[in-house]
């Protein structure tokens, strides 16, 4: 009898102790955007990080398509366990509001925000005009004639779409999925204008592009010479933020887990550093925390997408 009661304790036990032992086996990161591009970029260094706090191997998949549509399908399609996580930005919103996706932020588990971006908008070398007052004037005078390169109803065209309100122009968008293509298609002079940030810097300097304006309410240290929007007397904002969800489901006791090794990754100084060379400001928020920042987001994405006229749900 003694024996019978050791093994059903043991078996009772079993199941806790299977569900301390997370992880057990590599996770996967989805990235929904191709690699190279501003948000595989900050999730690079932001994953063996995590990994290291995890005590597993977090291995970064990129699974692009769709204005990052695909991955956030395959993301909330995933078993609810903690091995597949989902490096997200405020995209998820405005997709969902323009109805390009069916994918919303509530069918994911919130882990943590870990960056925020600021927007400027950028310039191909070819174009005629080197600030803001020069492509102003054109805009007015060949209103939807200047190309703008997006990933239709994400940041990098509610970006240019808020300016366009803003200032009372109209510019002529050109889909792109992704940074990386965007940039190739502006370094060869393909398109006009395109959303980018300053770790473009190094081709401003180089005389590849041009920054028009930065979505910031101070001008950026990296280059005072780049004026604001604001400034400028186009009241625009405009930052990217990134974080992590997971499927809906997950147990609460795995994104403790998730949440904590984010919170010490966030710490790292390699992090904060390498955060400074994509010129993004570390900025870090629990479960609960970012549970309310992203009802909030979701919130001012629907109310941008109707005043742009974009709204579809």
């Amino acid at each position: 009898m003694k024996r019978l009661t050791v093994v059903l304790a043991a078996l009772a036990l079993a199941p806790l102790a299977a569900a301390a032992a997370y992880p057990d086996r590599p996770i996967k990161l989805i990235v929904p955007w191709p690699a190279g591009g501003d948000t595989d970029n900050i999730f690079r260094p932001f994953a063996p990080l995590l990994q290291k706090h995890l005590g597993q191997t977090v291995v970064i998949a990129n699974v692009a398509g769709a204005s990052g549509t695909r991955g956030a399908k395959e993301a909330k399609d995933s078993p609810p366990d903690g091995y597949t996580i989902y490096g997200v930005h405020d995209y998820i919103h405005s997709t969902y509001y323009t109805g390009v996706a069916d994918v919303q932020y509530t069918d994911f588990e919130p882990v943590c925000l870990v960056s925020s971006t600021p927007s400027v908008l950028t310039a191909s070398p070819k174009t005629p005009w080197n600030d803001w007052q020069g492509l102003l004037a054109d805009a007015k005078a060949r209103p939807g004639q200047i190309t703008v390169g997006a990933t239709l109803g994400s940041t990098s065209h509610f970006f240019p779409a808020l300016i366009e309100k803003a200032a009372g122009i109209k510019f002529k968008y050109v889909s792109y999925e992704g940074l990386a293509p965007r940039m190739n298609a502006i370094l060869g002079g393909h398109i006009d204008l395109t959303d980018s940030n300053m770790t473009q810097k190094g081709k401003v300097e180089a005389g590849q592009l041009k920054f028009i304006a930065i979505g910031t309410e101070k001008r950026s240290p990296e280059m005072p010479s780049v004026p604001t929007l604001k400034e400028l007397g186009v009241i625009v904002t405009y930052t990217v933020s990134r974080g992590i969800l997971a499927p809906k489901g997950t147990p609460g006791d795995v994104l403790a887990t998730l949440e904590s090794a984010c919170a010490a990754t966030v710490k790292e100084p390699a992090f904060a550093e390498s955060m400074k060379k994509q010129a993004t400001d570390v900025q870090y928020l629990d479960r609960k925390a970012y549970a309310a920042w992203l009802k909030q987001n979701d919130e001012l994405n629907k109310g941008l997408a109707r005043d742009l006229g974009l709204l579809k749900r």
